[in-house]
């Protein structure tokens, strides 16, 4: 069924599934519907583009599941972000209109220990999790973790589960690229009474506050949200590309490091490391992937074009990089914090104040110049999608459409992304059906050339590029 075939809903109508959200390219597949429908028979499952999508029998046509259309984080009806985080931080010092509520932000990075050196940034997404566990002030925390030895093959990679020891939380740092979804832990958190941190990016931590609202139980025991700045959603066909890249089969890959680190070398230097399990290891430099310029958005889910939230502003606490200078440079890794809980906040400055944190404090603006293309891809590319033609069910943004005003030469940057993001999936489930890599890796480095001609004036589709519509700053 094309997306011309799905039925209307009116904007004031609350029925609305998760096949039609599906349908419409909104489904980010956190498994929050899963988690609400109550069906023993319910799941998330992986389609053929390496996503999670939810397979609920008898949910899923015209009698949709019970509020889901407050519970979807892309459903039209469901709570925008500035709602929630006017409830949740009533009595917030800032309000940015890029960052949201806020305390307090800080740059900088975790002194003690080897948090730093483990994680894939400044290692204070990972300790903060720790500390609330330590200090007893949860019982569990539900984060991403990686597939262990031994696991069954066919399970995916990475999955979310509920850690409730301190070497337990620390296994899950570092940065993972790949779909996860939070049904199984959202199911664990309602069998298993005590107090919960969940660590998420911005729509799963939005998802986890519209649960909240439905569900009496989930809202006294998530007692702390922990989210992590972000740019988009990766398939999990990401990491068969770098498979593919690497010269190894799927068959062979115990486990994948998205950014290995290395303190010689700056920190937005990404090198993918693939770990088979021969024991012995492969890495490449993300530039000489050809879909490793991340801007490009291969493999990026479609819900991701309709975000407006980069830095999880529903989260009582969250984490990025800081890709400004000197501090991207730095191969050890820098954090950007933006704290909106005061117990946080208190939780922080003491620790910074007994020496365990080295941290600076910071206004909005930086943290909005640290995540700067991000904020142009979520806001002024958003407001250009917005006023594209579509089909199916429209997103209700804080972003109003609009087309004008935007030099053709930018328009065509962020057409182009949306064209990488959406072949991608087809030109590579096409060529793995075919077990032929080199017609996904053939087409994905002709799309490379094409997006860093026009958005970089890089090699001579640039030159060609910038001689017939003239060198314009793209801002990325």
């Amino acid at each position: 069924m094309s997306l011309t075939d799905l039925p209307k809903v009116p904007p004031d109508d609350p029925r609305l599934t998760p096949r039609q959200i599906g349908k419409s390219g909104l489904c980010i597949g956190c498994g929050a519907c899963v988690a609400r429908s109550g069906g023993s028979n319910a799941t998330m499952r992986l389609d053929r583009y390496g996503q999670f999508k939810p397979s609920i029998p008898g949910r899923s046509t015209d009698k949709g599941l019970p509020n889901f259309a407050e519970l979807c984080p892309f459903s039209p009806h469901a709570r925008n972000e500035d709602e929630i985080a006017r409830e949740r931080f009533p009595s917030a010092r800032y309000r940015d209109p890029m960052i949201g509520h806020f305390e307090t932000a800080y740059v900088g990075h975790v002194r003690e220990a080897s948090f730093r050196a483990d994680g894939s940034s400044g290692g204070m997404a990972s300790w903060t999790a720790v500390e609330l566990l330590a200090r007893n002030m949860v019982d569990g925390v539900a984060h991403v973790v990686p597939r262990s030895d031994g696991e069954d093959d066919r399970q995916p990679l990475f999955r979310y589960r509920i850690s409730r020891t301190v070497e337990d939380v620390r296994s899950g740092a570092k940065s993972r690229y790949y779909p996860v979804e939070m049904s199984a832990i959202i199911d664990e958190i309602r069998r298993r009474p005590g107090r919960y941190a969940v660590v998420g990016i911005p729509c799963f931590v939005k998802a986890v506050h519209l649960l909240r609202r439905q569900e009496p139980v989930l809202r006294e025991r998530i007692a702390f949200t922990l989210g992590l700045f972000c740019g988009h959603m990766k398939s999990a066909r990401f990491v068969e590309s770098f498979a593919w890249q690497l010269e190894a089969g799927m068959g062979e890959v115990a486990g994948v490091d998205y950014r290995l680190k290395d303190a010689g070398r700056p920190a937005n230097w990404y090198t993918a490391q693939l770990r088979l399990k021969d024991g012995s290891s492969r890495s490449k430099d993300w530039w000489h992937l050809v879909d490793g310029d991340w801007g490009a958005g291969y493999f990026q889910n479609s819900a991701c074009n309709f975000c407006d939230d980069v830095v999880a502003e529903t989260a009582d606490i969250s984490f990025g990089d800081a890709w400004v200078e000197p501090y991207s440079s730095d191969g050890r890794g820098t954090n950007v914090v933006v704290v909106r809980s005061p117990l946080l906040q208190r939780l922080v400055v003491d620790a910074a104040d007994e020496g365990r944190l080295d941290l600076s404090e910071i206004d909005g603006d930086f943290v909005v110049r640290t995540q700067a293309a991000g904020f142009r891809q979520r806001r002024e590319g958003l407001a250009f999608r917005l006023s594209w033609l579509r089909s199916g069910i429209g997103p209700n943004k804080r972003v109003a459409p609009k087309r004008s005003g935007l030099p053709a030469r930018r328009m065509l940057v962020y057409w182009l992304r949306s064209s990488i993001s959406a072949w991608s999936h087809r030109v590579f489930w096409l060529a793995r059906a075919l077990h032929m890599p080199r017609l996904y890796t053939s087409w994905a480095s002709t799309m490379l050339a094409l997006y860093q001609g026009l958005t970089y004036s890089r090699g001579w589709v640039g030159k060609l590029i910038d001689r017939i519509a003239g060198r314009t700053d793209t801002g990325d």
